[in-house]
């Protein structure tokens, strides 16, 4: 008996001390953390979670994204408990993994550029995106990005880019898709498949033509990005997230791209370099067989064009579209500009589109409401600082550690009440899209960056803004008058309260009065720099005050088809 109460005393013994010098190594390692933080600069403001270990910022996080609420989430964290004279960065515990997240345009100059060389995609970033982009431009950093920007390069040189067969080819084929006598169509479907079309020619060599024929990889492209945002936005705990269809939908993908490498790596290397020296022959995957045979090289290669080449163009696209569906008056001042600069038939030149300034200004527009990619990450790879973020006034240096995640979003920085002047005939209210603005008007230095900036800047994006150009147009010399078939002439798209249902993550778009009771639940804060009484800029376009309800996965998209009649 005396046995084994002293054995269980043992146990006892030794289980407290397990746990006392695990909570004392934590102490220690909490210290030493805070000294080096402290050392390098200060803490920003801390969101206050409701339950412990980061699970509070992992369940907010993702049940934003499946809201489709993401601006949202982003700006009540920063009105929340962000610093009142500059609220635009805070920190958060996600999963037991400190993380910065930031809307400062100081900071995001530091990341993109002045201290590009202390910030990357990182480790973590490539390990849990590389089934799907592999070791490609997007998921690599220092020798390995620098090569593969390299073997991109070459593809968007200007006598490439000024090459407009390829867009008047898909053109012709999306242009009778729109024209139903008055019936609406989905122009995010449709501009999804063209921008494909048009991607797979230019860079592959061969168009799908999945304006014409079933395609399953656009379905497999879409589930894929969707699975990646929620394996970013649960940090450490992503191991939960499904992956079961996310495989099955990358081996559509694969399949889809071995097509391309099969064609490709039949061609002797005489036969790629004569495709190569010859400016009608040439494609980037030429160029890249020409360089290399091995079938994982050339597989990153293409999903990561692919990614730029088809999404961004599309959706931004659409968004375009939606606003000129709702703004008549625009879109007579832009057929005037094409009638005046290339008449109402003639395909348009390279030269034509770069001057035309209305059509510039719509673009631009569009990017400065819409930004393409609107939240991104980047890693510290080693201890450095940002700019901004800590003490009294919130403008004094954030010490980073290395390893830790800087979330920055361009979207809610671009849509900031104090980066634009104050509303007057010459400048209209930012919520509103106005192309006129930009008459009279230019961004701050790193208020506006739709391509993102510094060294990895978009190599193409003056592919994407031809494409765009170039379509608007070619459609608006057929259609003299566009309408929007989504609703009502105020938000003709509604709000949501869960995943759209192609996802199968939710019960879809909702009923109005069903959206507003469950907005009234997710109210948006007041606070801050922009604690008004008027609705800040953020919050007239992210509730839907422009008629869009949006969704901000890998790149932004709206969260719902973009229904649009079309006459001549």
């Amino acid at each position: 008996m005396l046995d084994g109460a002293l054995d269980y005393v043992s146990r006892s013994v030794i289980a407290y001390s397990v746990l006392g010098f695990s909570l004392f190594l934590w102490i220690f390692s909490y210290i030493n953390e805070e000294r080096k933080i402290r050392r390098l600069g200060g803490r920003a403001p801390q969101r206050k979670p409701w339950a412990p270990m980061g699970l509070a910022m992992v369940y907010d996080g993702v049940t934003s994204a499946l809201r489709d609420d993401n601006l949202k989430f982003w700006h009540n964290n920063f009105m929340k408990d962000g610093n009142p004279n500059n609220p635009y960065t805070l920190e958060a515990n996600a999963g037991g993994e400190r993380i910065v997240f930031t809307a400062d345009p100081e900071n995001i100059k530091a990341v993109l550029a002045t201290q590009f060389n202390d910030f990357g995609k990182g480790e973590v970033f490539n390990r849990e995106w590389h089934d799907f982009l592999g070791d490609g431009i997007f998921s690599t950093d220092g020798k390995k990005w620098q090569h593969s920007r390299q073997l991109i390069r070459p593809q968007f040189v200007k006598d490439r880019v000024s090459d407009l067969e390829t867009f008047e080819r898909t053109v012709s084929e999306l242009i009778p898709l729109l024209d139903c006598n008055g019936q609406a169509v989905d122009v995010k479907d449709l501009f999804l498949k063209y921008t494909l079309d048009a991607a797979t020619d230019f860079l592959l060599g061969r168009n799908v033509q999945s304006l014409t024929k079933p395609n399953a990889f656009a379905e497999a492209f879409a589930h894929v990005q969707h699975t990646q945002s929620l394996v970013a936005r649960t940090g450490p705990l992503n191991w939960a997230v499904p992956r079961r269809a996310f495989h099955r939908h990358m081996r559509t993908i694969n399949s889809f791209v071995e097509s391309f490498i099969d064609e490709a790596l039949a061609l002797s290397p005489a036969e790629l370099e004569k495709r190569t020296s010859s400016v009608n022959g040439y494609t980037f995957l030429h160029a890249i067989a020409s360089y290399t045979r091995d079938r994982s090289v050339l597989r990153d290669q293409i999903v990561n064009v692919l990614l730029a080449g088809r999404d961004t163009t599309a959706l931004t696209l659409s968004f375009l579209f939606h606003e000129l569906a709702r703004n008549p008056d625009v879109v007579a001042k832009l057929r005037s500009e094409i009638q005046q600069t290339c008449g109402m038939h003639a395909q348009p030149t390279y030269a034509n589109l770069k001057s035309m300034r209305y059509l510039q200004h719509n673009l631009s527009e569009v990017l400065r409401m819409y930004p393409v990619v609107p939240f991104n990450v980047r890693v510290a790879l080693k201890d450095t600082t940002l700019p901004h973020g800590s003490g009294p006034d919130g403008n004094s240096p954030v010490g980073v550690l290395k390893g830790t995640p800087i979330g920055y979003s361009t979207q809610y920085m671009q849509l900031r009440n104090d980066i634009y002047p104050p509303t007057s005939e010459k400048f209209p209210a930012p919520h509103l899209f106005r192309p006129e603005r930009w008459e009279h008007w230019q961004p701050k230095i790193w208020t506006y960056l739709p391509f993102n900036g510094g060294p990895r800047i978009c190599v193409g994006q003056q592919f994407a803004l031809t494409e765009m150009g170039y379509t608007v147009v070619r459609l608006l010399q057929r259609f003299s008058r566009l309408e929007s078939r989504g609703g009502s002439a105020e938000a003709p798209f509604g709000l949501t309260s869960g995943a759209s249902e192609d996802r199968g993550l939710g019960d879809g778009f909702q009923a109005r009065g069903d959206a507003q009771s469950i907005d009234q639940k997710y109210k948006w804060r007041r606070g801050g720099a922009t604690g008004t009484s008027d609705a800040s800029v953020v919050e007239r376009v992210g509730g839907v005050e422009n008629g869009m309800k949006m969704k901000s996965e890998v790149v932004l998209s709206p969260s719902q088809a973009v229904k649009i009649a079309f006459y001549a």
